[in-house]
C-alpha cells in the first residue's frame, strides 16, 4: 500500500463525500460544501483540505486551519477522516503527520482534534501524543416514526420567522448568533466580532437551511434560534441553538426547534441529527424532549507541538 498525501482538487469532491459519509454519516457533507470550504477560507487560517489517495483512490481526508479567530495564538483544528474499510492500513497516520507539518510551519503550537469515543481511534490518538479534553455526544432523531410534541406557546409579544427572512439584512442574525456563541462550551477561545466573516463563514455557507432556520423575534430583535444544515434531501442538522441571556429560561429555544422540525418533516426529511457537549445538560434536555437519542460520541484532544 503506497498512500499519498496531497491537496484537495475539485474532481475529489465525490470521492471526498463518500469518505466522510462514511466515516460521519450524522453530519452533513455535499460536494458544495466542500468547494465552499476551500474557496472561501479566511486567508489568515492557512486553511488545507488534505486527501489521501491508493492507487488513485481516495480513502482519507482532514480539515487544517489556524484557529485565526482565537484570542491565543498558535491554536489550530484537525479532524482526519479515514474511509472504514482502510482503517488500520497507516492512512490516518500520514493524514495527520502532513497535517501536523503544515501547521507547525504556519506557527500553530496547539492542536485540537475530535476522536471518535471508541477503543481504536482513541488509541490512535494517544500514540499521536494527542490528551483528552471533553465529551460531545451526536444525537439522532427518526423524523419518519418521532411524534414530534407540540409546540410550546410564545410568550406574548414573540413570533417566529425564518432565517430567509432576513436575507436582505441579516445582521440581526449575527448579534444574536455572537450572543449565544460567546456562551457555548469550548476550547479554543474567540470572538464571533467579525461581521463579514460571518457573513462568508456562516451566513452564506451552501448547507445553511434558511427556510429551516427557525428565529423567535421580541421587542424587534432576534431573542432565539435554530440554525439549520441540511443536504436538501434527507438529512438534517442543527448547527447552533440559542437564546439570548435575557430570554434564557422562556422555552424560546425550544419552541424554534419544533417549528424547525416540523417544517423538516414536512419538507421530506428523514433524519435530524445534533451535538452537544455532555457537560450542556439543558440542551440535552431539550433534545431528549423531543426524542432525540444519542447514536455517536467524539472525544475532544488536545496536543501541544514541542
Amino acid at each position: 500500500m503506497s498512500v499519498i498525501v496531497r491537496d484537495f482538487r475539485p474532481a475529489d469532491a465525490p470521492a471526498v463525500v463518500r469518505v466522510r459519509r462514511a466515516s460521519v454519516p450524522y453530519a452533513v457533507t455535499t460536494e458544495e460544501a466542500l468547494h465552499f470550504a476551500v474557496r472561501s477560507a479566511n486567508p489568515a487560517s492557512k486553511y488545507r483540505m488534505l486527501v489521501a489517495e491508493d492507487g488513485g483512490e481516495v480513502i482519507g481526508t482532514s480539515h487544517v486551519a489556524l484557529a485565526y479567530d482565537s484570542e491565543d495564538p498558535g491554536q489550530a483544528r484537525v479532524n482526519p477522516h479515514v474511509h472504514p474499510d482502510h482503517k488500520g492500513k497507516g492512512v490516518g497516520t500520514a493524514i495527520l503527520r502532513a497535517a501536523e507539518e503544515h501547521l507547525a510551519a504556519e506557527g500553530a503550537t496547539t492542536l485540537f482534534a475530535w476522536v471518535n469515543d471508541e477503543p481504536a481511534s482513541l488509541a490512535f490518538a494517544a500514540r499521536r501524543g494527542y490528551s483528552p479534553l471533553r465529551t460531545a455526544h451526536f444525537q439522532r432523531l427518526d423524523l419518519t416514526g418521532a411524534t414530534l410534541p407540540g409546540p410550546p406557546g410564545l410568550p406574548a409579544g414573540c413570533a417566529l420567522a425564518t432565517a430567509a427572512d432576513f436575507a436582505d439584512d441579516p445582521r440581526s442574525v449575527f448579534e444574536a448568533d455572537a450572543e449565544a456563541t460567546s456562551d457555548e462550551p469550548g476550547d479554543i477561545s474567540s470572538s464571533l466580532d467579525d461581521y463579514e466573516d460571518w457573513l462568508n463563514s456562516t451566513w452564506r455557507h451552501p448547507c445553511l437551511d434558511r427556510d429551516l432556520s427557525t428565529l423567535v423575534v421580541a421587542d424587534g430583535r432576534i431573542v432565539a434560534f435554530t440554525l439549520v444544515h441540511s443536504d436538501g434531501d434527507t438529512t438534517y442538522l442543527s448547527a447552533m441553538t440559542g437564546s439570548l441571556r435575557d430570554y434564557r429560561g422562556r422555552g424560546l429555544a425550544k419552541a424554534a426547534k419544533a417549528d424547525s422540525l416540523r417544517r423538516a418533516r414536512a419538507a421530506g426529511y428523514t433524519d435530524a441529527f445534533t451535538n452537544n457537549d455532555s457537560g450542556n445538560g439543558p440542551m440535552l434536555a431539550v433534545n431528549s424532549w423531543f426524542g432525540y437519542r444519542i447514536c455517536a460520541s467524539e472525544v475532544r484532544h488536545v496536543r501541544e507541538l514541542l
